[in-house]
């Protein structure tokens, strides 16, 4: 018998592991990362009051489809131009037991290009 790996559930245990070693602050708050197979979502998150500081996806302008790169490197650009608007420019990376590679990694380069520090 042949017993398939739950590939969600590995990820969430991945993200655990990262959570436990990342924690964000109101000065440095944790940027978030959430990719499904059409959309991909960032939030700015302030783990010690419990608050999202700032928030963005590809579902938001209705651009079509937001599961590639190019949606994911937007993506990071708008989310750094709303953490400026409210001050923040230094931030801890979350990739939420993601790899580093693909949505992810374009997604973090637009943050950067945007201004955030990490």
């Amino acid at each position: 018998m042949v017993i398939r790996q739950d590939k969600n559930r590995a990820r969430q245990k991945r993200h655990l592991r990262v959570r436990a070693k990342v924690k964000g602050t109101a000065t440095t708050p944790r940027l978030n990362v959430f990719r499904s197979l059409k959309n991909i979502y960032v939030q700015l998150i302030d783990d010690v009051a419990g608050v999202t500081l700032a928030s963005a996806s590809t579902k938001e302008d209705n651009a079509g489809y937001g599961g590639n790169k190019a949606a994911a490197r937007d993506v990071g650009k708008k989310l750094a131009e709303r953490a400026k608007a409210k001050g923040i420019s230094e931030v801890v990376f979350d990739r939420g037991g993601y790899v580093y590679h693909g949505r992810v990694q374009e997604l973090a380069e637009g943050a950067r290009e945007g201004g955030l520090q990490f």
